[in-house]
């Protein structure tokens, strides 16, 4: 691919930095994905230019008009702090006829309201828990048909946002509990799912029409203490002594038939097509103990970064980082939304 001019869309308060060493681990984390994208894209030879955005969308057509780019690298993941936004404002880069990389609008739409994504795999019969949603506000009634134990999360919010081991729940006053907690912590509504006991399993897709999924990715916990549950908590993610004392470790999925391997894939590109998403994402899947491959959610804007699960996937499939980007922008530059004419 030629030179290109890009502009890589990050949130105001993560602005990268030109270098990074001599900074704190935690520091560094923090923005780590926009600094990777900027500085590989940077080294892979392309001009690239990093906007800040947090409450105000101006000064991105300001820069599109003065720097003409080829491709918008979006990694905005929120506008004016509300995470819900980041779909608004992949509709105004689509308003505006710019070549983005990531999902589209629909696509995060969809994906990011996990009652209404489960709905709609549940539609196509692709194999997902039952669940609840508790709005905020109204009374909380309890479904019989749904059996305890059952994982209690923010029905919009990601990055395991309020998710911890008490997020999972074996009676009803428990499950009440963790509903207010979600509703007055949180924020927001709350859903209730069917715990599937397994190993949990993430799965990187790429592509817009044609589709490639990288090899499958496995969270292990090797020193869970005695009495907790191997969930994705925010604890878990973002919290590196932690990680460090259950043993919390990530890597390609070992043991895997390739009957189920294949199934895996399958039910991973059904989902990724029937969810409108584009670009990349990520998909979180467990599988029981009898081999039953459950979907549990879809993240359209996953995270990155060079040392993160979906370029390690990508990597294990022979892409490299800067292929890997290049691969996205590549992408980004040729989608068309199913909606325009031309």
């Amino acid at each position: 691919m030629k030179r290109l001019r890009v502009i890589v869309l990050v949130h105001a308060d993560l602005l990268p930095p030109e270098s990074i060493k001599g900074m704190e681990e935690k520091e560094v984390e923090r923005i780590k994905t926009e600094f990777d994208v900027a500085d590989t894209l940077r080294e892979m030879g392309h001009e690239v230019q990093v906007l800040g955005v947090s409450d105000d969308l101006s000064p991105i057509r300001s820069s599109l008009e003065g720097f003409e780019p080829h491709a918008l690298f979006n990694l905005l993941m929120e506008f004016q702090d509300v995470g819900a936004y980041q779909a608004h404002v992949v509709s105004y880069l689509e308003l505006l006829n710019v070549p983005f990389t990531g999902c589209n609008s629909l696509g995060i739409q969809l994906s990011r309201d996990k009652a209404l994504a489960k709905k709609i795999m549940r539609f196509h019969r692709i194999p997902s828990a039952r669940f609840a949603v508790f709005a905020k506000g109204r009374r909380v009634r309890v479904r019989r048909e749904l059996r305890y134990p059952l994982i209690v999360k923010s029905v919009d919010e990601e990055a395991s946002l309020g998710i911890s081991q008490a997020s999972v729940v074996s009676d009803e006053a428990k499950l009440r509990e963790r509903v207010g907690f979600v509703h007055e912590k949180v924020g927001t509504a709350a859903i209730a799912e069917e715990y599937i006991e397994g190993r949990e399993f993430t799965v990187s897709v790429i592509g817009n029409d044609r589709l490639t999924t990288f090899p499958t990715w496995e969270l292990r916990f090797e020193n869970l203490p005695e009495g907790s549950l191997p969930i994705a908590t925010a604890r878990a993610k973002w919290d590196l002594k932690y990680q460090r004392k259950v043993g919390i470790k990530t890597g390609a999925a070992e043991d895997l038939s390739p009957e189920l391997q294949a199934r895996i894939a399958r039910i991973t590109k059904r989902v990724y097509r029937v969810l409108e998403l584009s670009g990349y994402a990520r998909l979180d899947l467990r599988v029981t103990p009898e081999g039953h491959v459950y979907v549990i959610e879809a993240n359209a804007t996953p995270d990155i970064s060079a040392d993160e699960d979906f370029a390690l996937s990508a990597k294990a499939a022979g892409l490299s980082y800067p292929q890997l980007l290049q691969r996205i922008a590549k992408l980004g530059m040729s989608y068309r939304p199913r909606w325009r004419l031309d």
